[in-house]
């Protein structure tokens, strides 16, 4: 094993439950399987390891590549889906509806403010979210802000 593999290796041990996470908070119905996005996103990450300079944290590039990833298969499975018909929606299997709807609403949000809503509430701090989706901090406060304003109302017109 070369040096460049092993570092690799020792980098996705020390995150692997963090990209878990990352994959397990996206909602793809029966499209896609946790295990299933989880391969995919470290076949990503291996693939594009050769760029990653350090210039960022670790746990911010993966983070970037894991949700750029998913996004694709999410699209992917939309446009699956709006061809054949075939995937069922996901069943909650008792899990909280209040949690449900707020991920659905999450999900209403345009591209751009939906990755910025997801790494907040993944726990990124708004320098790390900034650097994620190439904008200003000034930028990422105020779109948070936005949209935190745009999914009360969502969310209070539902009701």
């Amino acid at each position: 094993m070369d040096n460049n593999e092993q570092r690799f290796k020792e980098m996705i041990c020390r995150h692997k439950d963090f990209i878990w996470h990352i994959c397990s908070s996206y909602r793809m119905g029966a499209a896609w399987e946790v295990s299933d996005m989880f391969q995919e996103v470290l076949c990503m990450l291996w693939r594009y390891y050769p760029r990653f300079d350090g210039r960022s944290a670790e746990r911010t590039w993966i983070y970037k590549v894991a949700n750029n990833t998913l996004i694709s298969l999410k699209r992917r499975a939309v446009n699956l889906q709006q061809t054949s018909g075939a995937i069922p929606e996901q069943c909650d299997d008792n899990t909280n509806a209040e949690y449900n709807d707020f991920m659905r609403l999450i999900e209403t949000l345009e591209e751009k403010d939906y990755n910025i809503v997801k790494a907040h509430l993944d726990g990124f701090d708004y320098a790390e979210i900034a650097q994620m989706v190439g904008i200003s901090v000034a930028a990422v406060s105020m779109r948070l802000s936005r949209a935190k304003q745009k999914l009360r109302k969502m969310y209070e017109d539902g009701k």
